[in-house]
């Protein structure tokens, strides 16, 4: 049966968050997203998120909203059956709003897989593998980096990133407590481009007296500053990872070639999907480690990073934790238990998360 597209719907989607999600270059106090929902001539739905991140992107809720109405509105009487080929043609249509991109071949995912009764990960490899993810320890006082780091490590967490780059003083008491409090954890540091090359190895070296040495080191400076990057990459004595620095394949493409990082972090809310995918493969390709990442997601989009992640079986690092972050229905992933771990061996068709009542 032809997979067209019948109707769309371009809606909001909030919740409140347990606590304000604060990094080096602003704060979440609430989710506040954008849900796409298509559905085909036979009823079948497709849900996808937009998690639109101003003090990251520059992206804006109004315009993340128009870009949906727009193309969603392009999208009905389309057929998804080739999806690639149908999200290929539409992907220059978001030029500047990659987290539209992201909703929009969400969506369509969603529905093609469920129309052909298979799960989402399907798409991307032959058997899904187990993903622990990390927790994030924003940035905040040090009791609340020890409290945090206690609660999550007596629910069987044992890896922790931790948001630096406002206070560097209280940062280093911060990761020496985290490191204290579960000794035995691993310790990602993420800066959101706020140190210099000079600050970070300055950092690291202070770490490193206290017998303290994170396995990974994510977007230390700005995300222009690809000597910085480059200097931490043969310096820093760990993986240098770039987020910010790498939102495209061409960008991912031209740091590693030049050996400007080690490692990338892939989200789908900068590439989408197509694109995210490409991304993984070149970094593999180029002996890059990867990290399967996220912005301030719900369950939907969460649940559709880790079908990406689990079907491609590449990533080494992944930090898929904000649904527990979140208050109410929306932190619910069908798939991810309270220690962390998103198992999709039995996975339902599609993404299988169905925002209630819509």
């Amino acid at each position: 049966m032809p997979m067209i597209v019948k109707e769309i719907a371009v809606l909001p989607l909030r919740a409140p968050l347990v606590t304000p999600f604060r990094i080096a270059t602003g704060q979440h106090d609430v989710l506040d997203n954008i849900l796409l929902r298509i559905e085909l001539v036979d009823g079948t739905p497709g849900y996808g998120e937009a998690a639109v991140v101003e003090h990251i992107t520059g992206e804006t809720v109004p315009q993340t909203m128009a870009s949906l109405k727009e193309c969603g509105a392009a999208l009905i009487g389309e057929d998804i059956a080739d999806y690639r080929t149908l999200l290929w043609a539409f992907k220059e249509r978001f030029t500047g709003n990659h987290a539209a991109l992201a909703a929009f071949e969400m969506a369509v995912l969603d529905a093609f897989t469920r129309s052909m009764k298979i799960p989402l990960w399907s798409l991307f490899g032959a058997h899904p593998v187990k993903l622990a993810t990390d927790i994030t320890i924003v940035i905040g006082s040090l009791a609340e980096a020890a409290a945090g780091v206690k609660a999550f490590a007596a629910r069987g967490f044992r890896s922790f990133k931790i948001k630096v780059g406002r206070d560097p003083e209280l940062d280093l008491e911060r990761v020496l407590a985290v490191a204290k409090c579960a000794p035995k954890a691993m310790i990602i540091l993420d800066a959101n481009q706020a140190f210099t090359a000079e600050g970070m190895l300055k950092f690291l070296k202070q770490l490193k007296r206290q017998g303290v040495v994170p396995v990974l080191l994510e977007q230390p400076v700005k995300k222009a500053d690809w000597e910085g990057l480059k200097k931490l990459t043969r310096c820093a004595g760990m993986p240098v990872c770039a987020d910010e620095s790498v939102g495209s394949l061409a960008a991912a493409s031209a740091a590693l070639k030049a050996g400007v990082v080690n490692a990338v972090n892939v989200k789908l809310m900068k590439s989408g999907f197509i694109e995210g995918e490409a991304i993984a493969r070149l970094a593999r390709a180029r002996g890059a480690r990867l990290m399967m990442g996220a912005m301030m997601e719900s369950s939907l989009a969460i649940t559709a990073g880790a079908h990406f992640a689990a079907g491609l079986g590449c990533f080494e690092f992944i930090d898929l934790d904000t649904t527990f972050f979140i208050k109410g229905p929306l932190a619910r992933s069908p798939y991810l238990s309270a220690r962390g771990v998103f198992d999709l061996a039995l996975a339902r068709p599609g993404i299988g998360v169905q925002i209630s009542g819509r």
